[in-house]
């Protein structure tokens, strides 16, 4: 009896080693050929290549596609992530880069700045910059220049443009008048096409000029009193246009 027990015990210890020799083996053959995934996004396909066979792993170029981040010619995604645990001999998924899409410049020389700007984003391309400049031969509202230029290849979607204004009023500097004769400084305001305003100063004879700021422009009489100018208004230097209405004030 007590050899029987014996031998029953010995069998069940060898079956128990059998059991963990196969359980070790099987964990061996399943987790021995992992490996992890490399990197291979911004590699060549040819980098990828050997990185891939140095691993064990297959790779296959699932597609093409534009990418403003990865140049053309690289790889731009990949399937398994990198870092992921697979079996030799997996197949990685990858999907290379067609770089930027180009588009071609329409051109948009002459049109107003609405019809240029639709005209561009019926292209899928943004409106950049736009400049505003008065310009010879160029109405307001018309695009004059574009950069890039009409028919260039680029990557980058937008699109500036210099567009014509209206043309500003001819400029005039003020003259200084201060401690000219009234009289001289009249006749230089009209001859320079300024309009002569309110003269303040003294009380004078009747008809003469009223030195009160609500006094109204001087009469002839006035303008040819014995008067010298100490102050104007605009000031000399400043930027006027014709037309501008000048104001003195007067001293004897």
């Amino acid at each position: 009896m007590r050899r029987l027990l014996r031998i029953a015990l010995l069998v069940l210890v060898l079956i128990s080693v059998a059991v963990l020799s196969a359980l070790t083996a099987m964990r061996f053959a399943i987790h021995g050929g992992e490996v992890s995934v490399p990197n291979f996004v911004r590699m060549t396909p040819r980098e990828a290549e050997r990185a891939a066979q140095a691993q064990g792993l297959l790779l296959q170029i699932e597609g093409k596609f534009y990418s403003l981040d990865v140049p053309e010619g690289r790889i731009m995604s990949q399937v398994p992530s990198p870092g992921t645990k697979v079996r030799q001999g997996w197949r990685v998924q990858l999907a290379e880069s067609l770089g930027p899409q180009r588009a071609t410049i329409p051109s948009v020389v002459g049109e107003s700045l609405r019809a240029a700007e639709l005209n561009l984003r019926q292209r899928g391309l943004e409106l950049g910059t736009v400049a505003v400049l008065s310009l010879a031969e160029v109405a307001p509202d018309e695009v004059a220049a574009q950069s890039p230029a009409a028919n260039a290849q680029v990557a980058s979607p937008k699109v500036s443009l210099l567009v014509g204004a209206a043309a500003e009023p001819p400029g005039l500097v003020m003259p200084n008048f201060v401690g000219h004769p009234l009289v001289e400084a009249a006749a230089a305001i009209e001859a320079g096409g300024l309009k002569l305003g309110k003269v303040n100063g003294p009380a004078q004879e009747e008809g003469t000029v009223q030195g009160t700021p609500q006094a109204p422009a001087p009469t002839p009489e006035a303008i040819a009193a014995p008067t010298v100018v100490v102050r104007q208004y605009p000031a000399a230097g400043q930027r006027v246009v014709p037309g501008t209405v000048v104001t003195l004030e007067v001293s004897r």
